[in-house]
Protein backbone atom coordinates (compact mmCIF):
# COMPACT_ATOMS: atom_id res chain seq x y z
CA UNK A 1 0.00 0.00 0.00
CA UNK A 2 1.31 3.30 -1.32
CA UNK A 3 1.95 5.74 1.60
CA UNK A 4 -0.58 8.91 1.26
CA UNK A 5 -0.14 11.69 -0.81
CA UNK A 6 0.69 14.85 0.92
CA UNK A 7 -1.43 18.02 0.58
CA UNK A 8 0.01 20.40 -2.03
CA UNK A 9 1.11 23.26 0.88
CA UNK A 10 3.15 20.35 3.31
CA UNK A 11 4.96 19.45 -0.22
CA UNK A 12 5.39 23.01 -1.35
CA UNK A 13 7.05 23.90 2.33
CA UNK A 14 10.11 22.75 1.57
CA UNK A 15 10.94 24.44 -1.38
CA UNK A 16 9.33 27.89 -0.72
CA UNK A 17 12.13 29.41 -0.21
CA UNK A 18 13.81 27.98 -3.33
CA UNK A 19 10.55 28.87 -5.16
CA UNK A 20 10.26 32.25 -4.07
CA UNK A 21 13.47 33.26 -5.30
CA UNK A 22 13.54 31.68 -8.27
CA UNK A 23 10.11 33.49 -9.44
CA UNK A 24 11.55 36.89 -8.50
CA UNK A 25 14.80 36.20 -10.55
CA UNK A 26 13.30 34.95 -13.66
CA UNK A 27 10.80 37.81 -13.24
CA UNK A 28 13.42 40.26 -13.34
CA UNK A 29 15.15 38.26 -16.00
CA UNK A 30 12.42 38.76 -18.48
CA UNK A 31 11.88 42.08 -17.40
CA UNK A 32 15.51 43.30 -18.49
CA UNK A 33 15.46 41.62 -21.55
CA UNK A 34 12.19 43.18 -22.55
CA UNK A 35 12.88 46.57 -21.18
CA UNK A 36 16.36 46.04 -23.02
CA UNK A 37 15.21 45.58 -26.67
CA UNK A 38 12.42 48.21 -26.26
CA UNK A 39 15.30 50.48 -24.92
CA UNK A 40 17.43 49.74 -28.33
CA UNK A 41 14.09 50.20 -30.46
CA UNK A 42 13.30 53.37 -29.45
CA UNK A 43 16.42 55.11 -29.59
CA UNK A 44 17.57 53.88 -33.03
CA UNK A 45 14.10 55.36 -34.17
CA UNK A 46 14.81 58.47 -32.54
CA UNK A 47 18.05 58.60 -33.89
CA UNK A 48 20.23 58.19 -30.71
CA UNK A 49 23.57 55.61 -32.13
CA UNK A 50 23.91 53.45 -29.23
CA UNK A 51 25.62 50.18 -29.08
CA UNK A 52 23.58 46.85 -28.35
CA UNK A 53 25.23 46.15 -25.17
CA UNK A 54 24.78 49.50 -23.53
CA UNK A 55 20.76 49.02 -23.05
CA UNK A 56 21.47 45.59 -21.80
CA UNK A 57 23.79 47.10 -19.23
CA UNK A 58 21.09 49.75 -17.99
CA UNK A 59 18.48 47.23 -17.59
CA UNK A 60 20.35 44.13 -15.95
CA UNK A 61 22.24 47.29 -13.29
CA UNK A 62 18.72 47.66 -12.35
CA UNK A 63 17.49 44.63 -11.99
CA UNK A 64 20.50 43.70 -9.66
CA UNK A 65 19.63 46.46 -7.41
CA UNK A 66 15.93 45.79 -7.21
CA UNK A 67 16.78 42.20 -7.16
CA UNK A 68 18.92 42.62 -3.50
CA UNK A 69 16.06 45.05 -2.42
CA UNK A 70 13.69 42.61 -2.22
CA UNK A 71 14.52 41.25 1.19
CA UNK A 72 14.63 44.44 2.59
CA UNK A 73 10.96 45.00 1.43
CA UNK A 74 10.05 41.59 2.30
CA UNK A 75 11.48 42.20 6.05
CA UNK A 76 10.09 46.07 6.08
CA UNK A 77 6.27 45.00 4.83
CA UNK A 78 6.42 42.19 7.25
CA UNK A 79 7.37 44.92 9.99
CA UNK A 80 4.38 47.31 8.50
CA UNK A 81 1.80 45.29 6.78
CA UNK A 82 -0.81 46.36 5.28
CA UNK A 83 -4.36 45.28 5.88
CA UNK A 84 -8.04 47.17 5.93
CA UNK A 85 -7.06 47.71 9.77
CA UNK A 86 -3.50 48.64 9.12
CA UNK A 87 -3.96 50.76 6.18
CA UNK A 88 -4.11 53.99 7.65
CA UNK A 89 -1.39 53.75 9.99
CA UNK A 90 0.91 51.62 7.96
CA UNK A 91 0.29 53.29 4.69
CA UNK A 92 2.92 56.36 5.28
CA UNK A 93 5.51 54.32 5.95
CA UNK A 94 5.38 52.67 3.04
CA UNK A 95 5.25 56.30 1.33
CA UNK A 96 8.44 56.62 3.29
CA UNK A 97 9.68 53.22 2.61
CA UNK A 98 9.28 53.83 -1.20
CA UNK A 99 11.60 57.20 -0.97
CA UNK A 100 14.15 55.34 0.15
CA UNK A 101 13.90 52.21 -2.35
CA UNK A 102 14.32 54.73 -5.19
CA UNK A 103 17.17 56.35 -3.31
CA UNK A 104 19.09 53.00 -2.93
CA UNK A 105 18.00 51.72 -6.77
CA UNK A 106 19.28 54.75 -8.23
CA UNK A 107 22.25 55.27 -6.45
CA UNK A 108 23.52 51.45 -6.75
CA UNK A 109 22.81 50.92 -10.45
CA UNK A 110 24.53 54.17 -10.96
CA UNK A 111 27.18 52.87 -9.11
CA UNK A 112 27.32 49.66 -11.41
CA UNK A 113 26.80 51.63 -14.17
CA UNK A 114 29.77 53.67 -13.90
CA UNK A 115 31.83 50.89 -13.01
CA UNK A 116 31.08 48.34 -15.80
CA UNK A 117 31.86 51.70 -18.21
CA UNK A 118 35.05 52.47 -16.69
CA UNK A 119 35.92 48.85 -17.19
CA UNK A 120 35.07 49.11 -20.81
CA UNK A 121 37.31 52.28 -20.70
CA UNK A 122 33.99 54.49 -21.39
CA UNK A 123 32.24 57.01 -19.18
CA UNK A 124 28.31 56.90 -18.47
CA UNK A 125 27.06 60.10 -18.04
CA UNK A 126 23.62 61.06 -17.05
CA UNK A 127 20.92 62.70 -18.82
CA UNK A 128 20.35 65.57 -17.22
CA UNK A 129 20.97 66.60 -13.10
CA UNK A 130 20.92 64.40 -10.70
CA UNK A 131 17.93 65.91 -8.83
CA UNK A 132 15.89 65.34 -12.07
CA UNK A 133 17.02 61.93 -12.85
CA UNK A 134 16.03 60.95 -9.63
CA UNK A 135 12.39 62.58 -10.07
CA UNK A 136 12.06 60.25 -13.06
CA UNK A 137 13.07 57.26 -11.62
CA UNK A 138 10.93 57.29 -8.13
CA UNK A 139 7.72 57.82 -11.27
CA UNK A 140 8.82 54.31 -11.98
CA UNK A 141 10.25 53.06 -8.85
CA UNK A 142 7.26 54.18 -6.96
CA UNK A 143 5.46 51.44 -9.15
CA UNK A 144 7.47 48.74 -9.06
CA UNK A 145 7.79 49.34 -5.12
CA UNK A 146 3.96 49.14 -4.99
CA UNK A 147 4.42 46.07 -7.49
CA UNK A 148 6.31 44.24 -5.72
CA UNK A 149 4.44 45.25 -2.09
CA UNK A 150 0.87 44.08 -3.97
CA UNK A 151 2.57 40.74 -4.95
CA UNK A 152 3.55 40.13 -0.94
CA UNK A 153 0.23 40.82 0.28
CA UNK A 154 -1.19 38.55 -2.22
CA UNK A 155 1.38 35.65 -2.30
CA UNK A 156 0.67 35.79 1.84
CA UNK A 157 -2.99 35.79 1.33
CA UNK A 158 -3.29 32.99 -1.10
CA UNK A 159 -0.80 30.76 0.99
CA UNK A 160 -2.99 31.57 4.37
CA UNK A 161 -5.69 30.47 1.95
CA UNK A 162 -3.74 26.68 1.33
CA UNK A 163 -2.52 26.72 4.88
CA UNK A 164 -5.37 26.78 7.04
CA UNK A 165 -6.09 28.82 10.02
CA UNK A 166 -6.22 28.26 13.57
CA UNK A 167 -8.71 29.38 16.07
CA UNK A 168 -9.67 29.16 19.64
CA UNK A 169 -12.37 26.27 20.09
CA UNK A 170 -13.39 26.43 23.70
CA UNK A 171 -12.77 30.34 25.52
CA UNK A 172 -12.48 30.28 28.65
CA UNK A 173 -15.93 30.15 30.98
CA UNK A 174 -16.34 33.33 32.83
CA UNK A 175 -16.02 32.09 36.65
CA UNK A 176 -18.87 32.40 38.90
CA UNK A 177 -18.94 35.52 41.29
CA UNK A 178 -17.50 35.35 44.16
CA UNK A 179 -20.03 35.02 47.23
CA UNK A 180 -20.02 38.13 49.49
CA UNK A 181 -18.88 37.49 52.83
CA UNK A 182 -21.89 37.88 55.56
CA UNK A 183 -22.77 41.04 56.42
CA UNK A 184 -21.86 41.24 59.82
CA UNK A 185 -18.32 40.24 58.84
CA UNK A 186 -15.60 42.96 60.52
CA UNK A 187 -11.95 43.07 60.30
CA UNK A 188 -9.25 42.77 58.08
CA UNK A 189 -10.15 40.63 56.22
CA UNK A 190 -13.69 42.03 55.33
CA UNK A 191 -11.76 44.92 53.34
CA UNK A 192 -9.28 41.83 51.60
CA UNK A 193 -10.17 41.95 47.91
CA UNK A 194 -11.25 38.11 46.66
CA UNK A 195 -8.35 36.26 45.57
CA UNK A 196 -8.28 36.18 41.39
CA UNK A 197 -9.70 33.45 39.66
CA UNK A 198 -8.15 30.20 38.32
CA UNK A 199 -6.65 31.30 34.50
CA UNK A 200 -8.49 29.04 32.27
CA UNK A 201 -6.77 28.19 28.90
CA UNK A 202 -7.96 26.63 25.98
CA UNK A 203 -6.60 22.94 25.30
CA UNK A 204 -7.58 22.46 21.50
CA UNK A 205 -7.99 24.59 18.33
CA UNK A 206 -10.19 24.31 15.49
CA UNK A 207 -8.06 24.27 12.21
CA UNK A 208 -9.99 25.27 9.31
CA UNK A 209 -7.53 23.86 6.07
CA UNK A 210 -8.34 23.09 2.64
CA UNK A 211 -12.16 23.30 3.68
CA UNK A 212 -11.58 20.69 6.19
CA UNK A 213 -11.99 21.32 10.01
CA UNK A 214 -9.86 19.52 12.70
CA UNK A 215 -8.41 19.51 15.89
CA UNK A 216 -4.93 20.03 17.52
CA UNK A 217 -4.20 19.85 20.92
CA UNK A 218 -2.00 22.55 22.27
CA UNK A 219 0.18 19.94 23.81
CA UNK A 220 1.01 18.89 20.47
CA UNK A 221 2.57 22.73 19.27
CA UNK A 222 6.19 22.21 19.24
CA UNK A 223 7.02 25.76 18.51
CA UNK A 224 6.00 28.89 17.35
CA UNK A 225 6.61 31.88 15.35
CA UNK A 226 5.62 35.29 14.47
CA UNK A 227 4.92 36.39 11.26
CA UNK A 228 2.84 39.77 10.73
CA UNK A 229 0.00 39.79 11.96
CA UNK A 230 -0.23 36.14 12.41
CA UNK A 231 1.57 33.18 14.74
CA UNK A 232 2.78 30.17 13.04
CA UNK A 233 1.72 27.11 15.21
CA UNK A 234 4.23 23.86 14.18
CA UNK A 235 2.61 20.93 14.51
CA UNK A 236 3.84 17.55 13.72
CA UNK A 237 5.15 19.03 10.78
CA UNK A 238 2.17 20.56 9.82
CA UNK A 239 2.18 24.90 9.99
CA UNK A 240 -1.12 27.12 11.02
CA UNK A 241 -1.86 30.45 10.99
CA UNK A 242 -3.48 32.20 14.03
CA UNK A 243 -4.52 35.81 13.81
CA UNK A 244 -2.58 37.35 16.86
CA UNK A 245 0.55 38.56 17.61
CA UNK A 246 3.15 35.92 19.72
CA UNK A 247 2.99 37.80 23.20
CA UNK A 248 -0.99 37.51 23.33
CA UNK A 249 -0.90 33.75 22.22
CA UNK A 250 1.31 33.02 24.53
CA UNK A 251 -1.12 34.13 27.34
CA UNK A 252 -3.44 31.31 26.06
CA UNK A 253 -0.73 28.74 26.47
CA UNK A 254 0.53 26.71 29.73
CA UNK A 255 3.65 29.38 30.83
CA UNK A 256 5.25 26.31 32.21
CA UNK A 257 5.80 24.71 28.76
CA UNK A 258 5.73 27.22 26.46
CA UNK A 259 8.52 30.08 26.47
CA UNK A 260 9.73 32.77 24.56
CA UNK A 261 13.46 32.05 22.71
CA UNK A 262 13.39 34.92 21.04
CA UNK A 263 11.55 38.09 20.03
CA UNK A 264 9.82 35.94 17.22
CA UNK A 265 9.91 32.38 18.05
CA UNK A 266 8.41 30.87 20.90
CA UNK A 267 9.16 26.93 22.12
CA UNK A 268 7.33 23.96 23.61
CA UNK A 269 10.08 22.88 26.42
CA UNK A 270 8.77 19.30 25.96
CA UNK A 271 9.60 19.53 22.23
CA UNK A 272 13.36 20.67 22.87
CA UNK A 273 15.86 17.77 21.99
CA UNK A 274 18.96 19.53 22.05
CA UNK A 275 20.35 22.55 23.19
CA UNK A 276 23.52 24.10 20.68
CA UNK A 277 25.69 27.15 22.03
CA UNK A 278 26.43 29.66 19.48
CA UNK A 279 30.24 31.83 19.72
CA UNK A 280 27.75 35.12 20.03
CA UNK A 281 26.00 33.96 23.16
CA UNK A 282 23.05 33.12 21.28
CA UNK A 283 21.97 29.51 20.75
CA UNK A 284 20.27 26.94 18.03
CA UNK A 285 17.78 24.63 19.30
CA UNK A 286 17.00 21.47 17.85
CA UNK A 287 13.85 20.35 18.18
CA UNK A 288 12.37 16.28 18.28
CA UNK A 289 10.83 16.57 15.17
CA UNK A 290 14.11 18.02 13.24
CA UNK A 291 13.70 21.19 12.97
CA UNK A 292 15.85 24.32 14.67
CA UNK A 293 15.13 27.25 16.43
CA UNK A 294 16.97 30.30 17.23
CA UNK A 295 17.25 31.24 20.85
CA UNK A 296 18.88 34.29 21.48
CA UNK A 297 21.03 34.95 24.00
CA UNK A 298 18.43 37.47 25.98
CA UNK A 299 15.56 34.64 26.67
CA UNK A 300 18.04 31.70 27.81
CA UNK A 301 17.34 31.84 30.99
CA UNK A 302 13.89 30.83 30.20
CA UNK A 303 15.69 27.66 29.34
CA UNK A 304 16.20 26.87 32.73
CA UNK A 305 12.90 25.81 33.89
CA UNK A 306 12.30 22.27 34.50
CA UNK A 307 11.17 20.49 31.56
CA UNK A 308 13.98 21.93 29.15
CA UNK A 309 16.79 19.59 27.18
CA UNK A 310 20.18 19.48 29.08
Amino acid sequence: MSPPTLPWPERYRPVRRSAEVAFWAILLLVQAAFNSVVTLIDLRSAGRPVAAWEPALWELSSVLVVGLLIPAIVAFERRFPLHWDTLRHHLPWHLVGSVAYCSIHLAGMMALRHLAYSSMGAEYRLSGPWWAQWGYEYLKDVRTYALIVSSLVGYRFLLLRLQGEARVLDRPEESPATPAGPPCATGPAAHEPPPPPPTSRPERFLVRKLRREFLIAASDIAWLQAEANYVGLHVNGHDYLVRSTLADFLTQLDPARFVRVHRSYAVNLDAVAEIEPLDSGDARLRMKDGSTVPCSRRYRSALAQPGAAN
